[in-house]
């Protein structure tokens, strides 16, 4: 196991393993343990019970959190036409077809997400071994493959994510920075923990929501009691 910096091992000793904080304390706890002299990414992790080997276990969509993610993403969209034309009045960053397959070919890949209108998608799925790898491939389940160009776009620039069950039943989602007020990394965290509940297999038995734990980028996991998601 990698050694931990002196600054991580004292900001780890605030946080009490043996607990399961409620979101609030968490929250404000993970505040307190973030010292890092940058605006530290917040993220959740949750542990669910489903089997991700079963197809009908598979837990993966989108959507946007109330305060956004306080990342300005950089998106790209594949269109023709006027929906080339619509992404460009969205508010796009990089809007072609051939021009940017080819391009990302050569090893270009200064954007952030991707939408594409269905028709291209015989061409860009192509690109699905250099996307693919880099959670940039769009997948009609997230709303990325798309002919509401506008919404699509509207929606990443609002600070919308995507979340998907790995291997292990867990599910990482990043829900805003430090910097974000208390209240609404609060409300972020329980719109995602709502989203999941919601989300939940007809196939999934047992307990559902395991547990979840809250970090920041450079500071140590703080647990969250995951009972008041339980239904």
């Amino acid at each position: 196991m990698a050694k931990r910096s002196r600054k991580y091992q004292e900001t780890a000793k605030l946080v009490d393993r043996s607990k399961a904080y409620s979101t609030e304390e968490a929250v404000e706890l993970l505040k307190e343990t973030a010292k890092a002299n940058f605006d530290e990414t917040v993220e959740a992790a949750f542990r669910l019970g489903v089997d991700p080997k079963k197809a009908d276990q598979q837990i993966r969509g989108a959507m946007v959190l109330p305060h956004g993610t306080g990342k300005t993403q950089r998106v790209l969209v594949f269109a023709k036409g006027d929906k080339a034309t619509e992404a460009e009045n969205a508010g796009a960053d990089y809007v072609g077809d051939q021009d940017l397959i080819s391009k990302i070919n050569q090893g270009w890949f200064e954007f952030d997400a991707v939408v594409a209108t269905p028709d291209m998608m015989a061409e860009v799925g192509k690109l699905g071994r250099v996307l693919g790898p880099r959670g940039l491939m769009p997948n009609p389940k997230t709303g990325t493959v798309t002919f509401e160009i506008e919404k699509a776009v509207n929606e990443i620039k609002a600070g919308k994510v995507e979340y998907r069950v790995d291997k292990s039943a867990n599910i990482h989602v990043p829900f805003g920075k430090i910097s974000f007020d208390s209240d609404k990394l609060v409300e972020n965290f329980e719109a995602i923990a709502d989203t999941l509940v919601k989300a939940k297999p007809q196939a999934a038995k047992g307990v559902y929501m395991r547990n979840a734990s809250i970090t920041s980028t450079m500071g140590p996991g703080i647990r969250i009691d995951v009972s008041p998601y339980r239904g």
